[in-house]
């Protein structure tokens, strides 16, 4: 299976999830540099590879998830889902509601670490879950620089490579307590895994990603202490 993709949706899916570049890609950015590779070359590359890519990364990563999801998830927060693939498949497959927060601009040139970077643009997004999701009604699409973000109890938040990978969580903090309780799961990916056992009671690593500049853990956390 391919989500269905134009050209716009897989420039942004690249410069989002590098993993998917191709060697030719990776040759070309390290030949010229991210700026030129972020704002000149990705717009005259063949792209075509991404639709299956993209697919089976997104599904790979809600298989890993999806045991997280049952009958009394109703209501699933997503921080940082970028294009929405995995989103996508959860609406697809569950009877559930997804509020997803997410940045609105695309800079100029892809830096890791904490920092105030971001590679998307809702309009983008918007279009690809209506391309895509059967239950698109059952989304909602929130900018995150607006401050502009849903308030209601969650039962499962799920930020891949987004929250305490290129944002320190603590910008959330304070919002996922608020939106939270003691049946809320965390599903997020960290750099500092040993560092949340001081800031929930439960801390679980689902898994280790050894082969990022980052080497990091995805954790499923509940209970705020």
């Amino acid at each position: 299976m391919r989500f269905k993709l134009n050209s716009i949706h897989k420039k942004l899916i690249i410069l989002q999830r590098n993993e998917l570049m191709s060697n030719i890609h990776r040759r070309i950015r390290k030949l010229f540099g991210r700026f030129l590779y972020t704002n000149f070359f990705v717009n005259f590359s063949n792209l075509s590879f991404i639709k299956i890519k993209y697919y089976e990364l997104c599904h790979k990563e809600y298989l890993s998830i999806r045991k997280f999801i049952n009958f009394g998830t109703k209501n699933i927060l997503s921080v940082g889902g970028g294009v929405g693939g995995v989103e996508c498949l959860i609406l697809n497959n569950n009877n559930c509601n997804i509020d997803m927060i997410e940045r609105n601009f695309i800079s100029k040139k892809i830096i890791y670490g904490f920092n105030k970077e971001a590679y998307n643009k809702l309009k983008l997004t918007r279009s690809f879950f209506k391309k895509n999701c059967i239950k698109y009604e059952n989304l909602k699409v929130y900018d995150f620089d607006k401050d502009d973000k849903p308030i209601k109890k969650f039962n499962l938040v799920i930020s891949l490579f987004s929250l305490d990978y290129h944002y320190d969580f603590h910008i959330y903090y304070d919002y996922l307590k608020k939106v939270s309780n003691e049946n809320t799961v965390f599903i997020f990916d960290t750099i500092r895994s040993s560092y949340f056992s001081e800031i929930f009671e439960n801390v679980e690593i689902l898994e280790k990603n050894t082969n990022t500049i980052h080497k990091s853990h995805r954790l499923a956390c509940s209970i705020f202490k």
